[in-house]
């Protein structure tokens, strides 16, 4: 579909059913939510829903398989949290962000995390809210994902990402133009 941020009337019905059916057998992920309500939100705003599908739909292309884990109430929204078991294969051997990317001389990685997550129109999920993921199951225990990392250690050139071993989740920390063919990103949307 070039550069435009749409999808198709088939595209947009399969998206649903898969989202509907991942939401259906990972109810521990969102207790007393209901799928009729969410499916509500994309309904509500045929614009406004076909932005948050394109989103969707690149974090489903990319290998997150993306699923709700919560409803804020005082934004009335619901929470997508990229929930494949290990960092989704679509978006791995990235650096942590652009001026990562920049820095390095030779062997630079396609993009990077925030890069992607930006054209994604999603957020990297922070330290607390990937703590948050691992509360719904264990998640990269083969694998890491970088995470949002705060602006004190990055001007200092690093950047965090976190993993589960050991029956523990870990915070890290590695340089910010680092890549490795294990590590992506894990993102956030709100619908």
């Amino acid at each position: 579909m070039g550069n435009k941020k749409e999808l198709s009337a088939a595209q947009c019905s399969e998206l649903l059913h898969v989202l509907e059916h991942r939401f259906e057998k990972n109810r521990n992920r969102h207790e007393g939510i209901e799928w009729a309500r969410v499916q509500a939100k994309f309904d509500a705003s045929e614009s406004f829903g076909m932005e948050k599908l394109w989103s969707l739909h690149e974090m489903e292309r990319t290998a997150g398989e993306p699923d709700v884990v919560g409803y804020d109430i005082e934004t009335d929204q619901y929470v997508f949290y990229d929930c494949s078991a290990q960092s989704p294969k679509g978006r791995r051997s990235i650096c942590y962000d652009p001026e990562a990317l920049e820095s390095r001389k030779e062997h630079k990685p396609a993009t990077s995390a925030i890069s992607m997550a930006n054209a994604m129109g999603i957020e990297l999920l922070t330290a607390a809210q990937y703590l948050e993921l691992q509360q719904l199951g264990n998640f990269d225990t083969t694998t890491s994902s970088w995470v949002k990392t705060p602006s004190e250690i990055r001007k200092l050139g690093g950047a965090l990402f976190c993993d589960y071993r050991y029956n523990t989740v870990f915070v890290y920390h590695n340089g910010a133009e680092s890549y490795y063919s294990a590590r992506a990103f894990r993102g956030s949307l709100r619908v």
